[in-house]
């Protein structure tokens, strides 16, 4: 079936992975609530954004604190593109102010502690802000540091990239991805054993970096190795099948079961620990994703999982309602909320208005309705001009936006336009409370 962007823009309109789904955004009249409540959001990326300006249409009165120190606001789902040279760093950097709704107070300072017995959060400016509701959004660490001999520094160095740091870590990995593709060599892929922000991003990399070795007509000349923890390719087992078949018609190699502990970079050498001891790898190029994490205050908190990702520290939610298990004053999105599936732009998408709903309720002295079910949407790409869109639950099923017009794991034209033109747009109109 062929696409032309008229249509495309038309399926967007329909979709109910990209559209506006809720009545802010179709411009429907909603409930508001008079209320004094006092309302802590910790973190002004998407999440936490996103539920700021919906908080404030829905609530009279109310006194609503966001808490970040960051100036700039970074539209993480184009790092991959900026790491193969397909966009400029700009392409992913706004201001954080640009995106906060009036009414809302801004603290720019960082979170030193949360006391959810008392009800307070202590900033690194001194503050301490009480509160009656609070939202974790904070995002999660990246623990660089985990991997001995390495460090930011070297990036866009010596064959090594790391394109989750930042949009200026991620042009840097191109300048290491594109020397490797112009001279050829080994190209090793790692992921962590950690959870991790959209895993779906080592993938592809590794498929980006694949195609345009092969477009500058070097495919004979580099080697491409994908090593991971894991012992499948994606979460979602055909998913996972369709990865594999990929690989093995691109000659991709891996390394399961394979934990990156160490680099040597002067050597281009790579250390893994693997279910029998360790193995060393050499390399031209590396892309290093590092173990992720809860930042610090949440597992000093008292409110992260006690039995669960007890090295990761993710916030202890109902896995429907994302509300806390042991306080019900407090809610969590986004990448630090305990939760199987969701630590996508996409999954923040369909989080925001669960929390909405039932903090609102709460409010009202009443329940809840609204459900996360685990939706998770990965435009996978697989070559520049190709993607598949992967969208699935908790329960690892398929659950497409096109059911009967885009086939979920089929490489298309259009499911990367999704990726390319589409994903932007929609989550520019999540961050205002209209997606």
């Amino acid at each position: 079936m062929s696409f032309d962007r008229r249509r495309f823009l038309q399926l967007i309109a329909i979709s109910p992975a990209f559209a506006a789904t809720s009545v802010l955004a179709v411009g429907a009249q909603v409930t508001t609530v008079d209320t004094n409540a006092r309302i802590v959001i910790v973190g002004a990326g998407a999440a936490g954004t996103a539920l700021a300006n919906r908080l404030v249409r829905r609530l009279n009165g109310a006194s609503v604190t966001i808490v970040d120190p960051r100036q700039e606001h970074l539209y993480q789902p184009g790092l991959s593109l900026v790491a193969a040279g397909l966009k400029p760093p700009a392409y992913v950097v706004s201001s954080t102010a640009d995106w906060l709704p009036s009414g809302v107070t801004w603290v720019q300072a960082s979170v030193v502690a949360v006391d959810p017995e008392t009800k307070a959060v202590s900033t690194s400016n001194g503050e301490v802000l009480d509160y009656d509701w609070l939202v974790l959004s904070p995002g999660l660490v990246l623990d660089h540091d985990a991997i001995d001999g390495f460090s930011l520094d070297m990036v866009g160095d010596n064959g090594i990239g790391a394109l989750y740091a930042g949009p200026q870590y991620a042009a840097r990995t191109w300048t290491a991805a594109n020397r490797f593709v112009e001279d050829g060599g080994v190209g090793l892929f790692t992921r962590p054993a950690t959870e991790m922000k959209c895993a779906g991003a080592p993938l592809k990399h590794t498929f980006l970096i694949d195609d345009i070795a092969r477009r500058a007509g070097n495919t004979g000349r580099t080697s491409m190795i994908y090593a991971a923890p894991q012992s499948s390719l994606f979460g979602v087992p055909i998913v996972a099948e369709k990865v594999r078949m990929l690989f093995g018609q691109r000659d991709i190699e891996t390394a399961m079961n394979h934990t990156l502990t160490s680099i040597d970079s002067d050597a281009k050498r790579a250390t893994f620990a693997t279910g029998s001891g360790s193995e060393i790898i050499d390399y031209d190029y590396i892309h290093v994703i590092p173990p992720q994490r809860a930042p610090d205050f949440i597992r000093e908190s008292g409110l992260s999982w006690a039995d669960k990702w007890i090295d990761q520290g993710w916030v202890e939610v109902d896995t429907q309602t994302l509300r806390h298990l042991r306080y019900p004053d407090v809610f969590a999105l986004g990448d630090v909320a305990g939760v199987p599936k969701g630590k996508t732009a996409a999954s923040v998408k369909w989080q925001v208005p669960v929390v909405e709903d039932h903090l609102v309720a709460a409010i009202e002295g009443r329940s809840g309705t609204e459900l996360y079910n685990g939706y998770t949407s990965c435009p996978l790409i697989t070559r520049v001009g190709r993607a598949m869109l992967i969208e699935f639950d908790y329960q690892n099923n398929l659950v497409p936006s096109f059911p009967g017009i885009i086939a979920p794991l089929e490489e298309l034209w259009i499911s990367w336009l999704m990726k390319e033109v589409a994903l932007k747009a929609t989550y520019n109109a999540m961050l205002h409370g209209k997606a």
